[in-house]
C-alpha cells in the first residue's frame, strides 16, 4: 500500500495530539497524565506511528524521551495541520459571522506606538467584534520565530534586507522616513539648518544598532558622514523611554514619520532641519508562504494598506 494511503488509514489527528504531547513533556507518562489517558495507550500510539512511517520517532534519555529527526520533522508539519484545522474552522465562524474572529500579529517597535493602533482602530470600528493580541517583539530573530512557530498570523514593521527567505511572503506597504526630533525646548530647536555634526556631543535616546534594523540605520547614517555615534547616548527600543526622554528637554532621538503622524501627533515634538542620508526604511507585512491567511487577517492587511496611504511628510525636515 502506498504511504500516503496508509496514512489516510492509519494516522489519526488523535496520534498527532499524542505526539506533541509527549514531545512537550519528555515523558510518556506526563503525556498521559496531561491528556487523562493511560501509558499504554500512549506508546501504541507512538508505536504504530513508527511502524506506519518506519522510521523511530522517539529516543530514550535519562529523563525521559526526546524526539529524533524524524520526529522533529513530524512535529512541524503536525503543528501545521492543526493551526490549518484551527483557521479552517476560524474561516466557518467568518462566514457565519463576518464581524467576528481573532487575530494575532507581532509586532516591531516602533509600529506599536503609531501605524498598528491606526489600522486595529479603523478595523475594530467597522468589525467591532473581532479580537487583536499584539505581540510586541523587537528583535528580528525573535519576530522571525513567533511568525514560524505559528504562535502569531503575521508580522508588521521594518524590512530586513535578508527577508527574502523561501518560507517568507512580504509585502511593502510603504516606506518610512526617520526625522531627527526634539522637545520644542531643546537648545537647538530654533535653528533653521543643522548639521549632524552639530549635534554629536548633545544626549541622544537611541535605538540599539545591534539588535535592531533602526539602530542599524542611524548608525550607518552617521558612519556615511564620517562621524561615530554619540557617545552621550541611552540606547533602547522602547519608545516611552525615547519620549520620556525627549520631554526631557535635553535629549534627541530620531522617529519614523508613521509614528510622528499617527502615534504622538499631540505630544510636543520639534522635527529638526537636519540634513542627513535620506533614511526610507519600508515597513510591510511578512507571513508565512504555505500558512493560508485568515479572513480577519486578510482583512487587516486590507486596512494596513489603506492606512498607509495617508501617511505624509512632516513639516520641518531638511530637504
Amino acid at each position: 500500500m502506498p504511504l500516503d494511503a496508509r496514512l489516510k488509514s492509519r494516522l489519526r489527528l488523535r496520534d498527532l495530539d499524542m505526539l506533541m504531547a509527549v514531545a512537550q513533556s519528555g515523558s510518556m507518562a506526563k503525556a498521559a497524565n496531561r491528556l487523562s489517558i493511560s501509558q499504554p495507550a500512549i506508546s501504541k500510539s507512538i508505536s504504530e506511528m513508527e511502524h506506519t512511517l518506519g522510521v523511530k520517532l522517539f529516543d530514550r534519555v535519562v529523563k525521559g524521551v526526546e524526539p529524533t529527526r524524524y520526529g522533529r520533522a513530524l512535529l512541524k508539519w503536525a503543528a501545521a495541520v492543526f493551526d490549518d484545522l484551527r483557521r479552517g474552522v476560524e474561516e466557518i465562524e467568518f462566514l457565519a459571522d463576518p464581524t467576528a474572529g481573532e487575530l494575532r500579529i507581532g509586532v516591531a517597535e516602533p509600529m506599536q506606538g503609531g501605524f498598528i493602533p491606526k489600522v486595529i482602530d479603523r478595523v475594530t470600528r467597522q468589525h467591532p467584534r473581532i479580537s487583536v493580541e499584539v505581540w510586541p517583539v523587537s528583535q528580528w530573530t525573535a519576530q522571525l520565530r513567533e511568525l514560524r512557530a505559528r504562535n502569531v498570523d503575521l508580522q508588521v514593521g521594518r524590512l530586513m534586507q535578508t527577508q527574502n527567505e523561501n518560507d517568507l511572503h512580504t509585502e511593502v506597504l510603504f516606506n518610512d522616513r526617520a526625522f531627527v526630533v526634539a522637545s520644542p525646548h531643546h537648545r537647538v530647536a530654533k535653528r533653521r539648518r543643522i548639521e549632524l555634526a552639530d549635534l554629536v556631543d548633545e544626549l541622544w535616546s537611541l535605538p540599539p544598532a545591534a539588535t535592531t534594523v533602526a539602530g542599524q540605520m542611524i548608525a550607518d547614517a552617521f558612519r556615511g558622514l564620517g562621524l561615530d555615534l554619540p557617545k552621550r547616548s541611552v540606547f533602547t527600543p522602547s519608545i516611552q523611554v525615547h519620549c520620556g526622554l525627549l520631554a526631557t528637554g535635553r535629549y534627541l532621538a530620531v522617529f519614523p514619520g508613521s509614528l510622528l503622524q499617527f502615534g504622538l501627533q499631540h505630544m510636543p515634538i520639534k522635527v529638526l532641519p537636519v540634513r542627513w542620508p535620506t533614511m526610507d526604511l519600508p515597513v510591510g507585512v511578512t507571513v508565512l508562504k504555505q500558512r493560508t491567511l485568515s479572513p480577519v487577517a486578510q482583512l487587516f492587511i486590507e486596512h494596513a494598506r489603506e492606512v498607509a496611504k495617508l501617511l505624509k511628510r512632516p513639516k520641518s525636515a531638511a530637504q
